[in-house]
């Protein structure tokens, strides 16, 4: 018979990842559609690379302002309640990006000041979204589940390039319907699902295992029981941090730069991936479809390598890989201008990047727990998406001040190997994430 942790998390994973991954999906593409947007919008707005490099990464100023408060709330509320406002305002607002020219006609500011409004605006919003799911996922499945649970929800990350990437490109070409141009439609049309879907998530989610109806008590039993011992294990640890201290914790901030890196190669290179393969001569559609191509393998990098790590137990040498074949790959693409070899070298890249993403959030969650984990988690995410601002700043500056992407692409690979210098520097202890002796596999 099926003992009761295989029987209880299986049923846990099929109510709620699914949804989480559609959700996030749709966050995702919500906020990295202006890429695709840009092949025609920058144009017709009359922004140069440095103007859209900047209104990207605005967003990840705004966001990061917003993000510890927005977990507290998170926490405080209830993630049925917090999250379903999350989506409905951001759908909003990224529709609103649409619009650009009429608000600036009705505003008198001028396009590019609208466009920076409107991604401020948005990265207020949507700030406390993904540390909230982060958090979430922790109230429902133990420390040796997450590699692997954090990985499947994560997908969405890369999944939503390979689906939205094309899509996106097809959208492009819809310019004269109703009078508006392919781009307007784009920012509509995809951020319609946000608005939709919060409303299903104020009556899907479920708050906390307690409530769980849909668990049979045992199975609700053994689910409080567990991860109720891991937290006093976390709390009994000589290593244990308070809200406030969490905050200026040494070893917090330290994760907070490697998460930096990673996400600095993420966007940095995401933001600025579908000019860099339009620059290969390419149609609008056919850019779509070559885009989704290191996300693709991106996608089979995050599921696989996550489950690797939760099989061997081991954290800090898969994240050291990972990041170090981040660097390799982009930093590699900078020197070579054939399409074929320089779409290898970001595919090999992708790999890395969206492999390190899942395994790194064990890392903090591993000595973090409660309200502590909330603030920690949303502090780690905040200062890391500091360098959604400065990666696609950094390569839209170098690319008006150079003319290439190469320069960017090398100053993005440099901080996942200053990451992955980091991590090995830093301390990790795997027996935080072990079954309290008391609280091991019960079997019916």
């Amino acid at each position: 018979m099926q003992d009761i942790e295989t029987r209880t998390l299986a049923r846990v994973s099929a109510r709620l990842i699914p949804f989480l991954i559609l959700c996030y999906f749709v966050a995702y593409l919500d906020r990295v559609n202006v890429g695709f947007a840009a092949l025609t919008m920058n144009k017709e707005l009359g922004l140069t690379a440095s103007m859209f490099g900047f209104g990207s990464g605005v967003f990840f100023l705004a966001y990061f302002l917003f993000e510890v408060p927005s977990n507290l709330l998170l926490h405080r509320f209830g993630a049925r309640k917090w999250i379903a406002r999350i989506m409905f305002s951001w759908g909003i607002l990224s529709m609103a990006m649409a619009f650009i020219p009429q608000i600036s006609r009705s505003t008198g500011l001028s396009h590019e000041h609208t466009f920076y409004g409107l991604r401020v605006l948005l990265g207020l919003a949507e700030a406390g979204f993904f540390p909230g799911i982060i958090f979430y996922l922790t109230l429902w499945f133990p420390a040796a589940w997450r590699g692997r649970i954090v990985g499947s929800f994560m997908a969405a990350i890369p999944l939503s390039s390979v689906i939205g990437s094309p899509i996106s490109g097809e959208l492009l070409g819809m310019d004269g319907l109703a009078g508006l141009a392919g781009w307007q439609w784009l920012f509509i049309l995809e951020a319609l699902p946000a608005v939709l879907l919060s409303g299903v998530v104020f009556f899907y989610l479920t708050d906390r295992p307690a409530d769980a109806r849909w668990l049979a008590a045992p199975e609700r039993d053994w689910l409080q029981a567990r991860l109720a011992a891991e937290q006093a294990q976390r709390e009994a640890a000589p290593s244990h941090l308070g809200v406030w201290a969490t905050l200026a914790n040494p070893r917090v901030l330290a994760l907070s730069m490697v998460y930096f890196g990673a996400v600095a190669c993420n966007y940095g290179v995401g933001f600025w991936l579908p000019q860099i393969v339009k620059g290969f001569g390419l149609t609008n559609a056919m850019t779509g479809w070559v885009t989704a191509i290191p996300y693709a393998i991106g996608t089979i990098g995050m599921v696989w390598y996550s489950r690797r790590s939760d099989a061997r137990k081991e954290r800090k040498g898969h994240v050291i890989i990972a990041l170090l074949i981040a660097a390799i790959g982009i930093g590699g693409s900078a020197a070579v201008d054939d399409p074929l070899a320089k779409m290898v070298l970001l595919s090999f890249g992708a790999f890395g990047v969206f492999a390190v993403l899942p395994v790194f959030w064990t890392l903090p969650t591993a000595f973090l727990s409660g309200s502590a984990a909330a603030a920690g988690i949303a502090v780690i995410n905040s200062i890391g998406n500091l360098s959604g601002f400065f990666g696609p700043f950094a390569m839209g500056w170098i690319k008006d001040a150079t003319g290439s992407f190469g320069g960017g692409l090398v100053l993005i690979a440099a901080c996942a190997a200053i990451a992955a210098v980091i991590v090995a520097l830093l301390r990790h202890e795997a027996a935080l994430e072990e079954a309290p002796a008391h609280a091991r596999v019960a079997r019916t």
